[in-house]
C-alpha cells in the first residue's frame, strides 16, 4: 500500500501550499490529462491517466511511496474520495479540497444555492435526474457523457425551464450560457459541465429565520400540517375550488393510496383522473414529479389551484385517457382515479413499479383486478370503510365504502 495518499481538489486557481507540498513529494500521480499537465507534477513521478477510479485505486494500493490523486472541484462532493475509501481498496486518504463545481457554477450565475437540489446524471440515472428537475425550482445537474444538457432538454420536452450551462469551469475554455431548455438540444456542449435548471414554481429560499435547512424547503402554507388533508385544509390554503367528489376522493383512501405508491424524489407519478388535485399535490409535496391527467377542464383548473396554493410544481395534462397517455414520459408509480379497465390495461403496458386504483362495487373491483393481475404484477384488494362521526354527539355524519386495489411488479420484489 502507498505510504501516503493525498487527494487534491483543483478548481483552476493556484494550488495551495499544502497541495504543492504533497505533489512535490509524490512518486505516483493520478488525474485527468489537464491535471497531469500541471507544472507542479514531478517529472519523475509515475503518472496514471484517471479513467476508472477503481483501477487507479488498485494501482495506488500496490504502490510503494507517496501517491497523489488530482480531481476537479471538491473531491469529497460526489467525487473520488468515496471510491478510494471503499472497503475493497483499504485506502486512508488526506484531502486538500477546492471549490466544488456546483459552488463555482452558482457563483458564475450570481445565484444563491442553499435551496438547490443537486443530482448526478449518468445515462442510467438520467431519467431520475430529469424527474428532480420537473419537481423542483432549482436543480444543479452534474452531467456526464451521454447525460448532458442536450439529453436533459430532450427528456424535459414540454416542460419550460431555464438552463445555465457552465462548461469547463476553471479552465481558459470556461463558458457560461443561459438559454431556455427547448434550445439546449440544438447545441453541442463540452464536457465537463454543470447545468443549473431553474423554473417550475416559486423559489423556496427565504430570508432568515425561515431559511434554516439546505436543499428543498417543504412546501407548506402557514398553519397547514399533515397529509391526506380534508377539503377545508385546501380551502384554508387558498385553493377555493378544491372539493371532494365521490368515493375516490375521501382523505382516508388518499392516505392509503399514497402509502402504497410511496412517491419520492426522483420518481414520476401519473395521477390519472386527478379530480380535486389533492393526491397530485400531496405526491408532489413528497418531492416526486407529478403529471396530473384529467379530461375535465374544471378538474384541471382545480388541480392547478391546489398546486399553486401549496407551492408545488405540477404538469397538468388535459386530455382523455388512455389516448393521452401514449405521449407521456415513463412513470414510476400510477394512481388511476378514473377510466376503468381500459385505462388500467394501458397503464400496465407501461410497466410502472406500482399502480393503485379503486372501485365502488365488487363486480367493478373484480374487473379491475383481472386487468391488473398477470403480466408480471401481483395484485391485492382491500375493502376500506370510513365513517365520519360528529364528536359532540358521536353520531354518524358520513360513511364511505370503497374497494382499494393495488398492483406491484413482482420482478422488483425484495
Amino acid at each position: 500500500m502507498a505510504d501516503r495518499v493525498t487527494v487534491i481538489g483543483w478548481d483552476g486557481s493556484p494550488l495551495t501550499r499544502a497541495a504543492t507540498a504533497a505533489l512535490s513529494a509524490a512518486t505516483l500521480v493520478a488525474g485527468a490529462a489537464h491535471h497531469l499537465a500541471l507544472p507542479e507534477v514531478p517529472e519523475d513521478a509515475e503518472r496514471i491517466r484517471l479513467g476508472s477510479v477503481d483501477l487507479a485505486a488498485r494501482r495506488i494500493a500496490g504502490h510503494r511511496g507517496s501517491a497523489v490523486v488530482l480531481a476537479d472541484g471538491d473531491p469529497g462532493f460526489f467525487g473520488v474520495v468515496r471510491t478510494l475509501r471503499a472497503p475493497e481498496h483499504g485506502l486512508e486518504v488526506e484531502v486538500v479540497p477546492a471549490v466544488s463545481a456546483v459552488a463555482t457554477a452558482f457563483a458564475r450565475a450570481g445565484m444563491p444555492w442553499d435551496d438547490a437540489q443537486i443530482v448526478v446524471a449518468h445515462p442510467r440515472t438520467l431519467r431520475r435526474a430529469v424527474n428532480v428537475c420537473r419537481a423542483h425550482h432549482k436543480v444543479a445537474v452534474l452531467t456526464s457523457p451521454g447525460a448532458g444538457p442536450a439529453e436533459l432538454a430532450l427528456l424535459l420536452e414540454g416542460v419550460h425551464r431555464t438552463f445555465v450551462i457552465c462548461e469547463e469551469l476553471g479552465t481558459d475554455r470556461e463558458r457560461v450560457t443561459v438559454l431556455t431548455s427547448d434550445k439546449a438540444a440544438d447545441h453541442t456542449w463540452r464536457d465537463p459541465n454543470v447545468v443549473i435548471v431553474v423554473g417550475g414554481g416559486p423559489e423556496t429560499a427565504t430570508t432568515a429565520p425561515a431559511a434554516w435547512i439546505a436543499g428543498r424547503r417543504p412546501a407548506q402554507p402557514p398553519g397547514i400540517r399533515g397529509w391526506a388533508l380534508p377539503p377545508e385544509a385546501y380551502r384554508e390554503a387558498g385553493a377555493e375550488g378544491v372539493r371532494e367528489s365521490g368515493e375516490g376522493e375521501f382523505p382516508h383512501l388518499r392516505a392509503a393510496q399514497l402509502a402504497i405508491l410511496g412517491p419520492r424524489t426522483g420518481d414520476l407519478v401519473w395521477d390519472i383522473g386527478s379530480g380535486s388535485g389533492a393526491l397530485a399535490v400531496e405526491a408532489a409535496r413528497f418531492g416526486a414529479a407529478v403529471l396530473a391527467v384529467d379530461a375535465d377542464p374544471g378538474a384541471c383548473s382545480r388541480t392547478d389551484a391546489a398546486a399553486r396554493a401549496f407551492g408545488v410544481p405540477l404538469q397538468i395534462v388535459c386530455g382523455r385517457a388512455p389516448q393521452v397517455l401514449e405521449r407521456l414520459p415513463e412513470p414510476d408509480v400510477v394512481r388511476v382515479g378514473g377510466g376503468g379497465v381500459q385505462v388500467v390495461r394501458a397503464v400496465v403496458d407501461r410497466r410502472p413499479e406500482r399502480i393503485v386504483t379503486h372501485a365502488s362495487t365488487r363486480d367493478e373491483a373484480e374487473a379491475l383486478g383481472a386487468a391488473l393481475t398477470g403480466n408480471g404484477y401481483t395484485t391485492e384488494c382491500s375493502l376500506l370503510q370510513s365513517v365520519d362521526l360528529d364528536t359532540e354527539v358521536w353520531t354518524e355524519r358520513e360513511r364511505s365504502v370503497v374497494f382499494l386495489l393495488s398492483a406491484r411488479r413482482s420482478d422488483l420484489a425484495p
